[in-house]
């Protein structure tokens, strides 16, 4: 079960975390509450911890600040480039997002064999709300879903969006940052494009059995000797 100390830290650290975020973007709490189609009381209470923010939320606030959504669980470098104005209108995105995190708890549940009762145990809650969640009727705390992703066995990416503009950006930045992380000559080698064909044949290579792999190793042996 969810220690409720633990969650109201939880919320009162990741509502620091967003107004931090958000200051150092200079954007205002009217800007980003209406990014997120909410009152500016409750966007204050997202940052104040008071209230809990969801990730289909979370998600679609760092779009609009163009940072990352690692800047929300640790310290990072936020990217200070212009905000773009095209964003999801929100009274369509959000309940979308959060019918789809909804179905992807259900999806898990049944997987695990649970019950929503048994859900519930995680978080100390109602069995109705978990049904409320998995049917998109609520959208679920950011905190709550970290502690379902612990107690069920998956990362919270399980649940992020991976499809629409908003899920695109963050894929992208993520890959930006692995990208990023290899050696400056092994990031020379995969940007220039004379090398695609090598980079091809080596994605083809990593999808083959091992027996077929071992073949073409014993056939180039005989070539070179």
């Amino acid at each position: 079960m969810a220690d409720p100390e633990v969650t109201e830290l939880r919320n009162r650290i990741l509502g620091i975390l967003i107004r931090s975020t958000r200051d150092q973007t200079r954007a205002s709490r009217r800007e980003c509450a209406a990014a997120l189609g909410v009152s500016v009381t409750r966007f204050a209470n997202y940052e104040n911890g008071t209230r809990a923010i969801s990730l289909p939320e979370l998600e679609l606030l760092a779009r609009y600040l163009e940072t990352p959504m690692t800047a929300f669980r640790a310290t990072a470098s936020l990217n200070e480039t212009a905000r773009e104005s095209q964003l999801p209108n929100p009274e369509q995105f959000l309940p979308l997002r959060h019918r789809i995190v909804g179905a992807r708890l259900r999806q898990l549940r049944q997987e695990k064999d649970y019950t929503q009762a048994k859900v519930a145990e995680l978080l100390g809650c109602s069995a109705s709300t978990i049904s409320d969640y998995e049917y998109g009727r609520r959208g679920i705390p950011v905190a709550d879903l970290e502690v379902l992703c612990r107690g069920m066995g998956v990362a919270l990416e399980y649940f992020m969006d991976r499809d629409s503009e908003v899920g695109l950006w963050h894929r992208a930045h993520s890959e930006f940052e692995e990208l990023k992380s290899l050696s400056p000559e092994l990031r020379e080698f995969v940007l220039r494009s004379i090398n695609q064909s090598y980079l091809d044949l080596a994605m083809k290579l990593s999808k083959m059995p091992a027996g077929q792999l071992r073949s073409i190793a014993e056939g180039l042996l005989e070539i070179t000797y």
